[in-house]
């Protein structure tokens, strides 16, 4: 039984070496894999605070080492966002809120030129509207800042993606 699920398990591992299966995160710095392709692009100032946040995360997550000195990419964002009350009393009184969070962006070739990749990323949280003004901006507050988390680390998987997919076509 042990003898099957080994030959199972490295027939598996064939097939997918055969189909073109590569891991998105594998060690392949060195060889310019996702994380050095990624390391290459410098984030566009973004407009506001919610801009300056996003910034920040996509920062982080992109170049962990700082803006690039020689970027290969520019990534473009635009956000948007928008509130819509819900869960209303019979006071008229809103006790719940929406909040959505759209980002739309494109990254294009630092030399310049037409775009590579264009996309748009969206996220609706919700938060609860409280008696205390203050609870309900701190709420907002916290809504926002898993927002722009949850946008950033969406627009840092489909940028490896992206950059995974355009370096297997370069070769």
């Amino acid at each position: 039984m042990w003898s099957f699920r080994t030959i199972a398990f490295l027939a598996v591992l064939g097939l997918l070496g055969a189909c073109g299966f590569r891991p998105l995160y594998g060690d392949r710095t060195a060889a310019g894999g996702a994380p050095s392709e990624l390391a290459s692009i410098k984030i566009a100032a973004i407009p506001d605070r919610i801009g300056q946040q996003m910034h920040n995360h996509l920062l982080t997550a992109l170049n962990p080492r700082g803006q690039p000195r020689r970027p290969r990419y520019i990534l473009h964002t635009r956000i948007n966002e928008s509130i819509s009350s819900l869960a209303v009393r019979k006071s008229a009184f809103a006790t719940r809120a929406n909040l959505a969070v759209t980002a739309h962006y494109n990254l294009a070739p630092s030399a310049g030129g037409q775009s590579l990749f264009s996309a748009k990323s969206s996220i609706t949280v919700s938060y609860n509207i409280l008696d205390s003004e203050f609870a309900t901006l701190m709420a907002e507050k916290d809504a926002r800042a898993r927002a722009i988390r949850e946008i950033s680390e969406d627009i840092r998987i489909r940028l490896s993606v992206f950059l995974a997919s355009r370096q297997g076509q370069d070769k």
